[in-house]
């Protein structure tokens, strides 16, 4: 299942904005070293480096299409090509960001305290992961998946995605190891230009993904047909031709 920096940067405005709300609660602390994981094409990585200009900042992706985008984008930056679930840079950070990427990894309740360990003392460990399985565009990939001549074979997509709790959960599983959590869920009200096809575009760069990956072309085809007449419905378009696309987002701040 590859990522494509392409596909992922058609909405590279309403991406980054959460990264900029996340980092704007990150408490002020002299930052040395910042370190962006899962940086993507690197558009995060360039809000992370904005706020610290006299860090050492690097980024860390899985993707070598992604890790080829942030490379190009900011030459000057150390890009590592790595599993997120098993990089172990020993370095203090003042700053580690994951925006938009736990929910692909596993085992959070190790992971993430594991991570809060990286932190020089005051340093912040700063998350964001989408909130939107129940969401209707999430709901439709899991029900189309179950019911088309694909089934056998998406078995198991939806489980690609991590398992999430809420907020209590990570509130309780990281106050032991910082000094202060801060915890909150905000709902982006995304307007997309080009109607329901906006919509299938924006997720055929993120959620989509494990479910069309084990497809042929023409299952695809037929996949994507079913798709988007169902976010016709779930999203019409307005008057101006635009959709409202509302994505719930958790962030998690949290200290050393």
């Amino acid at each position: 299942m590859s990522w494509s920096a392409r596909q992922y940067s058609s909405f590279e405005a309403e991406r980054t904005r959460p990264v900029r709300d996340l980092l704007s609660a990150v408490p002020p602390s002299e930052v040395r070293r910042a370190v962006d994981l899962g940086c993507g094409p690197g558009n995060s990585t360039e809000v992370l480096a904005s706020l610290y200009p006299g860090a050492v900042i690097s980024g860390v992706d899985s993707s070598p299409d992604m890790i080829a985008a942030a490379r190009k984008r900011m030459p000057d930056v150390r890009f590592e090509l790595a599993d997120l679930s098993t990089w172990d840079e020993a370095v203090p950070f003042g700053v580690i960001l994951a925006n938009a990427v736990l929910q692909w990894v596993p085992d959070h309740a190790t992971l993430m305290p594991r991570l809060i360990g990286k932190l020089a003392p005051g340093g912040s460990l700063a998350v964001q992961m989408p909130d939107n399985l129940d969401e209707p565009a999430h709901r439709l990939m899991r029900d189309i998946a179950a019911r088309g001549p694909w089934a056998e074979k998406l078995s198991g997509a939806a489980g690609a995605r991590t398992a999430r709790g809420g907020a209590e959960y990570y509130y309780t599983l990281l106050k032991p190891h910082a000094a202060r959590v801060d915890v909150w869920r905000t709902t982006y009200f995304h307007v997309l230009a080009g109607g329901p096809d906006a919509v299938v575009e924006w997720f055929k760069g993120s959620g989509l993904r494990p479910f069309l990956a084990p497809l042929d072309a023409d299952e695809t085809a037929a996949y994507l047909a079913d798709y988007r007449a169902g976010i016709a419905l779930a999203y019409p378009a307005l008057p101006d031709g635009s959709v409202l696309l509302p994505f719930p987002r958790l962030f998690i701040v949290a200290t050393r």
